[in-house]
């Protein structure tokens, strides 16, 4: 990023918060400089980040805002960040969050799709619970690399809904190389208590704590197109189908290993560097593997990546 770069992301973020506190176009500049430049942080993710933490800082009131005049908007409306809108949506699922400034961390959806939402800890607002419909006011919009999110901060109202929305699909078509299988594949457990599916944490549900965890199989994986890379999971009936491992012989192969690891070893073996079609809706940055076909061209997934990083 060059100066004047700098200095016109540090104008624009002055003056959406200069009434609200006691900041200069200075200091945005050198924080948006220690980020871009001495932890090198991509130049629209020090943007949010600044923004995220002045947003924190300035305790408003809704009316402040700008709440009482939001746009109400559908979740495929959303195309541009650091937009205040309201949202009619409904609670797809509910992720574990990676840090402590997070509460919640999950998907929201209506008939137009779907998209991330944060709600953060200092916020102090009441838990979402999925499958529930609310009316959210007061949402900040994000973007992270061509994807969209929302943040619930300390302005934001929650009102529960009595009703019920069809979520609509985000569907994805995409076709190239599996060059990498993530942490998390393989022979995995997930919680048994009726509506939940959590993946288990060393035998541990992060929402029923300690359970005896039931056997299922996935891949996270990486697609890469060319152009550009996906993250997809297959889920058992997609696994085994690609891999031919079967949930039982799984448990037979951790069983005479005495660790589960080989089976996520054995499904990279079968599958690295194979060229798939895949065809499924999309959830935040994942796309769920509905329909999957291999394709005849195998590929060098290393290969793979230099021409992607290339173009």
């Amino acid at each position: 990023m060059t100066e004047t770069d700098l200095r016109t992301h540090a104008v624009e973020i002055h003056e959406q918060f200069s009434d609200r506190l006691d900041v200069s176009v200075d200091e945005i500049e050198e924080r948006l400089r220690t980020l871009t430049e001495e932890y090198k942080v991509p130049t629209s993710e020090a943007r949010r980040s600044v923004v995220n933490t002045y947003l924190d800082e300035a305790d408003m009131d809704r009316d402040e805002i700008g709440g009482g005049g939001n746009d109400r908007v559908e979740i495929a409306d959303i195309d541009s960040p650091e937009e205040w809108v309201d949202l009619t949506a409904k609670v797809v699922d509910l992720w574990d969050a990676q840090s402590d400034a997070v509460a919640q961390v999950g998907l929201l959806g209506d008939e137009t799709g779907t998209i991330k939402f944060t709600k953060w800890s200092k916020s102090d607002l009441q838990d979402l619970t999925e499958g529930q419909v609310y009316d959210l006011r007061n949402v900040v919009t994000d973007e992270y690399q061509g994807r969209f999110s929302v943040k619930l901060n300390r302005t934001t109202t929650i009102e529960e809904l009595d009703e019920d929305i069809e979520v609509g699909e985000d569907a994805a078509e995409i076709e190239g190389a599996l060059v990498d299988i993530q942490s998390g594949s393989g022979l995995i457990k997930r919680c048994p208590e009726e509506d939940c599916t959590r993946v288990l944490q060393n035998g541990r549900c992060s929402e029923h704590g300690e359970v005896e965890g039931e056997f299922d199989l996935r891949i996270k994986g990486v697609i890469d197109d060319g152009n550009e890379v996906h993250e997809v999971i297959f889920d058992r009936e997609t696994t085994e189908e690609v891999t031919g491992i079967t949930l039982e012989k799984a448990q037979e192969m951790a069983m005479d290993a005495l660790d589960t690891s080989v089976v996520a070893d054995e499904m990279r073996e079968k599958t690295l560097g194979r060229y798939y079609h895949v065809v499924g809706p999309t959830f935040g940055r994942y796309v769920l593997a509905d329909e999957v076909t291999q394709q005849t061209e195998p590929a060098d997934p290393e290969a793979t990546l230099i021409k992607a990083r290339s173009i």
